[in-house]
C-alpha cells in the first residue's frame, strides 16, 4: 500500500543515493512534488552533522531546477543531541530541524509520504520515520539494505553522473575529489576488500553530486571549483569540493517534459526505441 501513487517530498542533498531515491519514486509511480533540504548556516561548507549532507549545499538550487521540483530550505540550528540508535523528540537536536521543514511542506503541498535515500543507516531512518509518524506521513526508503557495489553500478548503469565532492576515508585523497564514481568504482571495490570500505559512502567515506541523469531538463555544469582539506588526517584526510561558479545546461526536448514523461523516455532509449537523452 505505501507504493500506491502517493504525493511524496524527497530527503534531498544533491548526491547519488537521494537522486536515485527520486528516479525509483517516479518509477513506482509517485509524484514527487517537493525536495526538502536542511542547509548548513551561511559561510559553512563543512558541517559535522549525524544527518544531512552539507558540502554542495549551494548546488541543490540547480538540482531542483534541473528536477522541475520545488525546493524547500531550512538552515540547520540544532546539534546531534540525542546519538543512541532510537530516537525520540529531543529539543535543539538536528533532527527538529527536519520536522518544522517537512511540517511546512505538507502544510503548502499535502503530501502523504516523504521518501529517502537510506541505505544502512538505521540511525539516519529511525529518525526519518520518527518525524513522519508525528507528521502523520509515510516514510519510504526505497534503497534499503540493498547490496552496496550492485546498487552503485545500477545507478551508474542508469546514466547518473556522480562526482566525488567530498572524501574521508583510508584509501582516498585529494585526487579523488571532482572523479566521477563510474571510474573510481574498481578503486572502491578494492579498499572494500581490503578495509571494509562501504562501496555507496554508508560509512561517511565520500560525498558525492549528481550532475546529470535522465531525470534532468538541464545538465549541471561546475564552471568553477576548488578543492579544500578540512582535516589533515595522516591515514584519512578529509578533502572536499568547494563549488564557486555553477550554471545550467539546456537538454533539447528534456527541459519541457515532466519527470514521467523523461523516464518514459529513457526506458525507451534503453529498450532501443529510442536514443537516450540523458545529457
Amino acid at each position: 500500500k505505501q507504493w500506491y501513487q502517493r504525493r511524496v517530498a524527497i530527503t534531498a542533498g544533491g548526491g547519488k543515493d537521494s537522486t536515485y531515491t527520486i528516479h525509483q519514486c517516479v518509477s513506482a509511480g509517485h509524484d514527487v512534488v517537493a525536495l526538502a533540504h536542511l542547509k548548513p548556516p551561511p559561510n559553512k561548507e563543512e558541517l559535522d552533522s549525524y544527518m544531512y549532507q552539507s558540502v554542495g549545499s549551494n548546488v541543490v538550487e540547480f538540482v531542483s531546477r534541473a528536477l522541475g521540483v520545488k525546493l524547500y530550505e531550512r538552515e540547520i540550528s540544532g546539534t546531534p543531541v540525542a546519538q543512541d540508535l532510537g530516537y525520540e523528540r529531543t529539543e535543539n537536536d538536528e533532527v527538529e530541524d527536519l520536522y518544522e521543514l517537512l511540517s511546512e511542506i505538507k502544510k503548502e503541498t499535502q503530501i502523504t509520504a516523504v521518501c529517502s535515500g537510506a541505505i544502512f543507516s538505521t540511525y539516519q531512518k529511525n529518525r526519518v520515520e520518527e518525524v513522519c509518524a508525528r507528521l502523520g506521513l509515510v516514510s519510504i526508503a526505497p534503497l534499503w539494505e540493498r547490496e552496496q557495489e550492485t546498487l552503485l553500478q545500477e545507478m551508474i548503469d542508469t546514466q547518473l553522473q556522480i562526482r566525488i565532492i567530498k572524501v574521508a576515508s583510508i584509501g582516498l585523497g585529494k585526487s579523488h575529489v571532482g572523479q566521477q564514481a563510474s571510474d573510481l568504482l574498481p578503486h572502491f571495490s578494492s579498499i572494500n576488500q581490503k578495509f571494509g570500505f562501504n562501496v555507496c559512502g554508508e560509512g561517511g567515506e565520500y560525498e558525492s553530486l549528481v550532475t546529470d541523469c535522465p531525470l534532468f531538463g538541464y545538465t549541471i555544469q561546475i564552471d568553477s571549483s576548488e578543492k579544500v582539506c578540512h582535516s589533515h588526517d595522516d591515514m584519512a584526510p578529509v578533502w572536499y569540493e568547494k563549488f564557486e561558479n555553477v550554471s545550467l545546461v539546456e537538454k533539447p526536448m528534456l527541459e519541457k517534459m515532466n519527470l514521467r514523461e523523461r523516464l518514459d523516455l529513457f526506458v525507451d532509449g534503453v529498450r532501443g526505441n529510442l536514443p537516450v537523452l540523458s545529457h
